[in-house]
Order: C-alpha cells, then structure tokens, then sequence
C-alpha cells in the first residue's frame, strides 16, 4: 500500500472503513482513558474511546493491584503525604497540583463506592481504599464508561492524529486489529491516555504501552517533560512478567552460591541489584515473611504467585533468580507537558491524562509507582475528560474543518522498502534495557546510544510507509518507541546531575542550579530547554477542585 492508499479522503469513504463523528475522542482504555470518557459524556459530549486492547482488560493497571494515593483530608495526614514526595523527586513537584490530586482522588474513591467497587473492610468495619484490584476496578470502569453514554471500539489502536490547517487537532484515524478495518474519527478534541512507554520488555500488562501517543502528540506538535526521569526498572522473577515489588520488602537477596548480597535489601538495594547483575545472577527468597504476612500476600496479590506456583517453587523457603525489568515511562515520570489544569497539552485540542502525561507535578523526577500514578490517572483523566468536552462542543459547532493527516513514520515515506520493524525494536531495546546504559548513565555512553538511536530514526523516516494496515501497527510501535529512546537519552545528557531517578555517575550529586524542568520535543531535530518549575499553571484550591 502507497501513501495515497493512506489518504485521508480514501481511508473515510473506502469500502470496509468506519467513520464517526463524536465530540470527544478518547485514545486509550486504562484507568486514566475510562474516567476521562466518563468525565466527558457527563457533560453532555458525544464521546468514542479507541483501545488498543479490550478496554478493561489491556495496559498495566488491569491484570494485577496497584496502591492509591488516597489520603485523609483530616489533620496533617496530607502535609505529611506531600511532605514524603518533595525531597525524594529532588523538589520538582507542586503543592498546588498535589492538592488537587488529593482532593480529586479521594471525591473520585467516593464515586467507586457509590459504584460499587468491593473495597475491603477493616477489623473495626471501616473501608479499606487504600488500593485497588485492577481486574475488579477495570471491570466496573469499563461498565461505567458505557453507562454514562460513551462508545468503546476494542483492539483498535490509533495510528495517527488529524489536524485542521490551523494545526488544531481534530481527530484520528486507526485500525481494528481482529477485522483489518480502518477507522476514521472527527473529532472537536481529542484525549491521549496511551500509557508510558515500556519498551516491550515484557513486563506486566506493558505489551501494549510503547508510546504510540508520544509519538502521535509529538507529530502535531506537543512538547514533553522530564523525558530523562524515565528509567524505571521493575523487579520480578527472572522466569515472570510480574514486576510488582512490594514483596520484596520481605526479601533476601543472594549471590549464586547462596551467600546474602550485602545491601540489597535495603534503601538504595535496586542499585546494588543492578550493579550485580551486570556479571552474574542474583536470586532472592520472601524468607522475613512471617505467616501471617505470607497469608495476606496470598490475598493481596495472587497473580504474583501464579509463575511460583506453576513450576513448583516455594518462594517464601527457596532461592528464585530475579531480574529488572525496563517499565519507562510506565514507572518513570516524564510524559506529555500540560500548560493548564484542565490538562491541555500544547496544541489546541490535544488533551493527555495518566501516563502519557508528566507526572513531575505531584512526583517530581522520582517513580510514584503505582500508588501515585493511579491517583494521577483517575485524577487527570477525569480533567482532561471534562476539559476536552468543553473545548471539543465549541470546535464542533464551527464550521466543518479540514482534516489533514500529522503521522510520519511508517506511514509515508518516499523509500522503496519499510524498514524491518522487529529490527527497529531489537536496536532500541540494545541501547534502553542495559543497566549500565540507562540505570547509571554517562555523557560519552548516552552520546553513543543517540548517534545509533538519530541514524535509525531517519533510516526509519525514510523508507517506504508499511504495506497495510496492520503493519503500520507495528510500524507505528517501532517509531513511537524510537521517538521516546532519543527524547529520553537528549533530555538526561542535558541534565549533568543527578536528581530523582536520573543516576549520572559523573555527577554524582544534585546541582541546586539545575532545580528546573527540561521540556522536549521535535523528531527529525530532538530539541531540549530549560522550564521553571514556578512556571506551572495556576490552579484552583483543592476544596474548590473536590466540590
């Protein structure tokens, strides 16, 4: 297939292509894309959420339990919570944003229940709303979002954002994997709630997060933020997806021969891990659990059991390898930069929520993992909802709008061949997953990894568009996490220090000059300034956010 089978006009008059016409287009069926479809139809917007999954089920919230930043508004219960993030993100995050994070998520944990959302009870029958089950949350949203009036199309990822010749975005085109399909989608605004980026590295639920809406956001013009906070590894089993680590707390770390690996267990024990898996393996066993901590992990997490359970492994009694597993975005905190509290993005109609968006606001340049970003997504989500409507009623009642495709890579080009998108994939992956790359970085080495990253990125960009729908998918895969590798590596080699989660090993320590945020942005040409942190949006007091 040639660019002008691509051609807008072809794709939404072409036998088999599906066309809608919505106020609100939602990209992405997490946490963060349900709430913001819900948010939206409530207002009175016609709204189509697009999952590249089967909304409720795909994505990283979905298959296991997250924590919830959901804290008491009585006494210093708050202060104290935003207190613990400051410090540790290396004082990039905002009281203002964290209140309003706060409120919101604790009037939105009241809406779960209302909905009814099985939260445990504690020995003196309070509720317990301090986590939630992603199979059960992810159920009752999904049943929610089509409740409040939404359409949801399932297996059906976005390729690529419309714009008008104002450079408003205005809608999507995409592909439905399981029918091959296109699908064309205009719309007054539209949502991007993709997820981080994980690279494919096979951690849990992250088989679908590669960045697609970077990637999208970025080509009609969006700038991202914190992009070098973004090297978030999650530890598992070496044989299992699972990279939820709260276990571990109860953890002994050993070398091969059974002797303890000395520091590994304790505040700094993911730097002492990775440092020793760079020559040999480290093995660990849950064997500080007493039996009745033993017993509420069981309840707790039950999927982390699953792989121990199939080969016969005693995880509490016996030695299991692990491993770190790149989640990226997913657990790091870079994402697209908002400019207002309805979280709007720098281009007029692009709105982002949950990981796709920065969470520098409330987490600074240090992983809120899930606890923080879960808040974040039904927080954000909800606003960027509401947000979009606003925006997306007002665009739709002007006058029909020309719609003009902004993707690139693997969707035009003027080469004779695509380029090899499993290729493309592998020579990613070769300069993110090293530890010795990415969890430590170093000038010479992230100038090395970019040389490799730039010189694939315009072999990418200019080969011949994908053969058909469904290889743009993958193609579309291959650039989007591309994109994210070289915004990642340009915005760490610019900060010569280190501060959160961004390890430079020579500059060992946090520069007080540097207490700024680095914006990002740009394909061909990656181009990364300075932003003051004091430059964040006004924003509403909490009180008035939670009414």
């Amino acid at each position: 297939m040639g660019t002008r089978d691509w051609d807008l006009e072809r794709l939404s008059n072409a036998a088999g292509a599906v066309r809608h016409e919505v106020d609100v287009l939602v990209i992405g069926g997490g946490p963060a894309g349900a709430w913001a479809a819900i948010s939206a139809a409530a207002t009175g917007a016609s709204v189509l959420l697009a999952d590249k999954g089967y909304c409720g089920t795909s994505g990283a919230t979905a298959p296991s339990g997250t924590g919830l930043w959901h804290v008491s508004p009585d006494g210093a219960a708050r202060e104290e919570a935003k207190a613990s993030r400051l410090a540790m993100g290396g004082h990039l995050a905002e009281h203002a944003w964290m209140d309003r994070v706060l409120a919101q998520t604790w009037a939105n944990v009241d809406l779960l229940t209302e909905w009814g959302y099985p939260f445990p009870v504690d020995a003196d029958g309070q509720l317990r709303r301090t986590s939630l089950q992603g199979p059960e949350y992810m159920r009752l949203m999904r049943k929610q979002v089509k409740a409040a009036g939404a359409r949801i199309i399932d297996h059906s990822p976005a390729l690529e954002l419309l714009v008008d010749d104002s450079g408003t975005v205005c809608g999507a085109t995409g592909v439905n994997r399981q029918s091959g399909e296109t699908w064309v989608a205009r719309a007054g605004a539209v949502v991007i709630a993709t997820g981080g980026c994980a690279f494919l590295s096979r951690a849990l639920g992250c088989n679908v997060l590669t960045g697609d809406g970077l990637l999208m956001a970025a080509e009609a013009g969006a700038e991202l933020s914190g992009m070098e906070f973004s090297n978030a590894y999650g530890l598992g089993p070496a044989f299992s997806s699972v990279t939820k680590s709260l276990f571990y707390n109860w953890a002994t770390f050993y070398y091969q021969d059974g002797s303890p690996i000395e520091g590994a267990g304790s505040a700094r024990g993911r730097s002492v891990i990775a440092q020793t898996l760079q020559s040999q393996p480290v093995y660990a066993c849950l064997d500080r659990a007493g039996a009745d901590i033993r017993a509420w992990m069981r309840t707790a997490q039950p999927n982390f059991f699953v792989s121990f359970d199939r080969q016969g492994i005693n995880p509490f009694t016996q030695h299991f390898p692990v491993t770190l597993r790149l989640e990226g975005t997913v657990r790091g905190t870079g994402g697209l930069h908002l400019v207002n509290e309805h979280c709007a993005t720098t281009v007029p109609g692009l709105y982002a929520a949950g990981d796709a968006a920065t969470r520098e606001l409330i987490c600074g340049g240090f992983t809120g993992g899930g606890s923080h970003n879960a808040a974040w997504a039904l927080s954000s989500g909800f606003w960027a909802g509401a947000g979009a409507a606003d925006f997306g009623r007002s665009a739709r009642g002007s006058a029909q709008r020309v719609a003009l495709r902004a993707g690139g890579a693997g969707l035009q080009g003027r080469g004779s061949q695509a380029p090899d998108s499993a290729d493309v994939i592998r020579a990613v992956q070769a300069e993110v997953f090293p530890y010795e790359r990415n969890w430590y970085r170093r000038g010479d080495l992230l100038e090395d990894s970019l040389q490799r990253l730039d010189a694939l990125w315009h072999r990418l960009r200019a080969g011949a568009p994908a053969a058909n729908a469904q290889e743009a998918v993958r193609a579309r895969e291959a650039a989007a996490m591309l994109a994210t590798s070289r915004w990642m590596y340009r915005s760490a080699l610019q900060r010569t220090e280190t501060r959160g989660m961004h390890r430079r090993k020579e500059h060992t320590a946090s520069d007080p000059l540097q207490r700024h945020r680095l914006l990002s942005g740009g394909l061909d040409e990656v181009w990364v300034r300075k932003h003051a942190v004091d430059g964040a949006p006004s924003v509403r007091a909490a009180q008035e956010v939670a009414a």
